[in-house]
């Protein structure tokens, strides 16, 4: 099984988001896949109830099913022997950062403590950053863009701050279930990520 740890100490900075359509991904491309939700709010739990029926078929943490991919949600303040045992777990980090003074802020202080992990040292764990609800051309997206590039680790996509995430949220859908017309810009900002983690997961059994 192929484990991807969605992770940022910092609140609000688009963990669900992530996660819960990277699980809608790859159940689009029939994988199994388990959406694990570490999160007090339970907000990808609750994305999974809403899921409809017909769409492809995400597990929760508590299945039996042998699946080849878990999602994990990761809670704000994720620190300490928590973070360490999460990344040991991991066989991805993604960090989601959105495009403030306090979210880079507290990225930069996340990432220091992430790096120190020995797994991640130690190349047994790939991290890659991902640029959330980003508004293009504004001071605040060139401030995270000059942020991102600074830190030498792998920036996989910069996703707009667009409507058709909420959407997909109420309704228990990944942008991976809609219709493509609708969501054709934004799976375009998934690619590089999408890419990355085939390249960094095909080693793993």
């Amino acid at each position: 099984m192929k484990h991807i740890l969605v992770a940022n100490a910092k609140g609000g900075s688009g963990k669900t988001t992530l996660a819960t359509n990277l699980a809608g991904y790859l159940a689009s491309q029939q994988q199994q896949v388990i959406l694990a939700d570490l999160d007090r709010q339970q907000s990808a739990t609750q994305w999974l109830k809403r899921r409809p029926k017909d769409a492809p078929k995400i597990f929760a943490a508590n299945t039996d099913h042998t699946v080849q991919w878990k999602v994990t949600d990761s809670p704000a303040g994720l620190r300490d022997e928590k973070l360490a045992d999460a990344v040991k777990e991991a066989d991805l980090v993604i960090v989601p950062i959105q495009p403030s003074a306090f979210d880079i802020g507290a990225a930069g202080d996340f990432l220091e403590v992430l790096i120190a992990e020995k797994t991640i040292r130690k190349h047994k764990t790939f991290v890659g950053l991902v640029g959330s609800r980003v508004n293009s051309r504004t001071h605040a997206a060139l401030g995270l863009a000059e942020f991102m590039t600074e830190t030498g680790l792998p920036v996989l996509a910069y996703l707009r701050n667009s409507q058709v995430y909420t959407t997909a949220a109420e309704q228990g859908l990944s942008i991976f279930d809609m219709r493509p017309s609708l969501v054709a810009q934004d799976i375009e900002q998934w690619s590089v990520l999408l890419d990355w983690i085939n390249e960094n997961t095909t080693h793993h059994t």
